[in-house]
């Protein structure tokens, strides 16, 4: 689900008093006001909600600037999935005149009805800024998803105050999920998939990876999490043009190649060593090494698939001190003292493994690379 995105300020198209939106709608109650729930065509989406794009500083206004830059992965979303996308409901504030009529007057028939807006009303989204704004584009991809509907809920509008007090509430208990749980109910990225397959069937990971959160407690037995899992996995088969099936199959042989070379990680299997002590003492468990070791297997697949050449050119790997002791890891994967996961960092990671393997490095890596050695890392 969406993070709950700030209000907006939005208005309705402006007609001659008299004309108004008709609504299907069911009535609640909560903190003792009503409100209202009903479904809209999503045709009608941008045009009801229209942003009000007037420059304001934030103290006047109930929003922060729309982040476009989030638009084309919305959109792409509804465009890839028109079978099976989701979309939970938009939260509006109306400022002006909301007539209830119900079916009845007890039990069920008094909360569902028809609601009425008069359509010189002014309309301020709480939550669902982007989703709008997505579903706008969407429908110009693809207009036949316009008869679809989603789900808006209207409450009256009580003024800048409360409105700024309902974004704020609709975002202090906004949680974004672990990564990890989201590579496990994630059944359309196919690299998801392979992240799965390996924590369940191959002998390195299974039993050994936590697959719910993406950070291990100190007392945790798990030696990796899914999410660390799925990034290693994924950096291994960026651009290699395999299928699903086979793209398992030459992960799991990887990493099984590679535990050949890490003696701790079957210790821990053995319970020679806990995977407490592990981590405490080590780094090759920590999402950091596996993002490296994924990069690195796949400059080596690039140049060739066959295990005899890429396998061969792993063989230093075994002489890599791995121990958070090493002076070397400090400021490549260890940043006072802890364990660092930044992009730059990785990138740092990567080099100090080639360098080992004897493997060039690409412009980019020898450019952070310069500058780490120079001291501005």
């Amino acid at each position: 689900m969406e993070a709950a995105t700030p209000a907006t300020r939005v208005v309705a198209p402006r007609t001659s008093t008299g004309f108004e939106y008709t609504f299907p709608a069911i009535r609640g109650i909560q903190a003792g006001r009503e409100y209202y729930v009903s479904m809209c065509p999503l045709r009608l989406i941008p045009k009801i909600f229209i942003f009000d794009e007037d420059e304001l500083s934030p103290e006047l206004r109930a929003q922060r600037i729309l982040n476009k830059g989030r638009l084309p992965a919305l959109t792409k979303y509804i465009l890839d999935n028109p079978e099976d996308y989701v979309f939970s409901a938009l939260t509006a504030s109306v400022d002006g005149d909301m007539e209830f009529d119900p079916l009845g007057s007890d039990g069920n028939a008094f909360r569902a009805g028809q609601l009425r807006i008069p359509m010189d009303s002014r309309f301020l989204i709480n939550d669902g800024q982007h989703r709008r704004a997505a579903i706008e584009h969407a429908l110009k991809g693809n207009p036949d998803i316009g008869n679809e509907t989603i789900a808006v809920v209207f409450f009256h509008d009580a003024g800048l105050a409360r409105s700024q007090q309902m974004f704020a509430d609709l975002n202090r208990h906004a949680v974004r999920p672990a990564r990890s749980i989201g590579v496990l109910y994630d059944h359309r990225d196919s690299e998801a998939q392979v992240a799965r397959t390996l924590a369940g069937q191959c002998t390195v990971f299974k039993g050994y990876v936590e697959m719910e959160k993406s950070t291990l407690s100190a007392r945790s037995r798990m030696m990796f999490t899914l999410s660390a899992l799925y990034y290693g996995t994924q950096s291994l088969l960026q651009g290699l043009e395999i299928k699903a099936d086979a793209a398992a199959e030459l992960a799991q042989e990887y990493w099984q190649h590679i535990d050949t070379t890490l003696p701790e990680w079957e210790m821990v299997r053995k319970r020679e060593l806990s995977a407490r002590e592990m981590r405490r003492d080590f780094i090759h468990s920590h999402g950091i090494a596996l993002h490296a070791l994924g990069r690195i297997g796949n400059s080596l697949l690039r140049e060739s698939t066959a295990p005899s050449k890429w396998k061969r050119k792993l063989s230093p790997l075994k002489k890599v001190d791995w121990t958070r002791s090493n002076t070397d890891w400090e400021g490549r994967a260890i940043v006072g003292g802890r364990v660092s996961k930044s992009h730059q960092n990785v990138t740092l990671t990567v080099n100090y493994l080639r360098n080992h393997l004897r493997l060039g490095l690409s412009a980019e890596e020898q450019r952070v690379e310069d500058a780490y050695l120079r001291g501005e890392a």
